[in-house]
């Protein structure tokens, strides 16, 4: 169980993001808006930048509780460190660093067990192990003393502390402040899924992110992602906010631009091992408050037609573009 998972999960997002720029970029005179091309391409990146780099700081958080007995409170969790876990950072391979043997291989972890909370504090000091980003700030995680990460409703609260990302590809850059809940509902540990069924995890996060030209945005998520195991994982994600007219809102802000959206997820989203760790079907609904709206579904063949996993060949997803005038405007594309 690679971090392939995590790696592809961030490529089919990057690769959605730019099928919203082109579809925006296409139909953006039919629809009146007065967003430049230029514009919603930032907008679409910047999207992408953030829910990556949240995803990946939620991995790297789950790597350091399971990491020691103290705050995981299952003996086998040293074992981690020598490869047996079955769930990694996406700076590892089995548990090990692909670099040096560190558990972050782009940063150092340090445990405070004997104080109430407990504290585990993530540094970032470098480049990832895939060389493609590097990352500088401190991550602190705080657990109450007597509970364990594997237990049922174990809460971990996280603030994440001037986090500074540098896409080493363009030199995009991005700072992270703010506060994110992580509860194991159900408990659990991911490498006895097999045997446990099922494991649920809730996510809430509520950011402040700063871009290098200093314009801020507010980006909020909250989702439940349950594990289970059919041939392997199948990882089932959906969406926990309402705003009183739209339920099952998994993210919603206010972009750089001072556009407000919200993204809701309408159909789970599936990831399943046996099919490579490939999102296999969902569906997504973003609305914006310019009366934009677009729909991704997720898991077709090249028709359009719900899809079995296609091997080594490609799933397709179809992107409808809803403009002010109620024009639409569909695509399929492979990812």
């Amino acid at each position: 169980m690679k971090t392939t998972f995590a790696i592809r999960i961030a490529i089919v997002g990057i690769a959605v993001s730019g099928l919203i720029f082109a579809c925006n970029k296409n139909n953006s005179n039919d629809s009146g808006n007065e967003q430049t091309a230029s514009s919603l391409g930032t907008q679409a990146d910047d999207q992408t930048m953030i829910s990556d780099e949240n995803e990946n700081v939620s991995n790297d958080i789950n790597t350091a509780l399971v990491s020691q007995v103290s705050t995981n409170g299952d003996s086998k969790s040293a074992s981690i460190i020598s490869g047996t876990t079955a769930v990694n950072s996406t700076e590892q391979v089995n548990g090990v660093s692909t670099v040096n043997g560190d558990l972050i291989c782009d940063a150092t972890v340090a445990f405070d067990t004997a104080s109430d909370p407990r504290t585990i504090t993530i540094t970032y000091n470098g480049t990832n192990c895939w060389g493609n980003r590097t990352r500088n700030g401190k991550v602190v995680i705080s657990m109450a003393a007597g509970i364990h990460w594997r237990d049922a409703n174990a809460v971990v609260s996280v603030s994440i502390q001037n986090l500074n990302i540098t896409r080493l590809s363009d030199g995009k850059s991005i700072t992270l402040n703010g506060l994110k809940t992580i509860t194991n509902t159900s408990g659990g540990d991911l490498k006895d899924l097999a045997n446990l069924g099922s494991i649920t995890h809730t996510i809430s996060d509520s950011l402040t992110v700063t871009f290098a030209d200093s314009a801020t945005r507010t980006w909020y998520a909250s989702k439940t992602r349950v594990f289970s195991y059919n041939n392997g994982i199948v990882l089932t994600t959906t969406g926990n906010h309402s705003d009183g007219t739209h339920n099952g809102i998994a993210e919603w802000g206010t972009n750089r631009f001072g556009v407000s959206f919200i993204a809701m997820i309408l159909q789970p989203m599936v990831i399943r091992q046996d099919c490579d760790f490939r999102i296999t079907g969902g569906e997504y609904q973003i609305i914006r408050s310019d009366n934009i709206s677009s729909n991704i579904t997720f898991g077709l063949d090249a028709n359009g037609n719900e899809s079995a996993c296609p091997g080594s060949g490609h799933y397709y997803l179809e992107v409808v573009w809803t403009a002010p005038n109620g024009r639409s405007y569909p695509i399929i594309l492979p990812y």
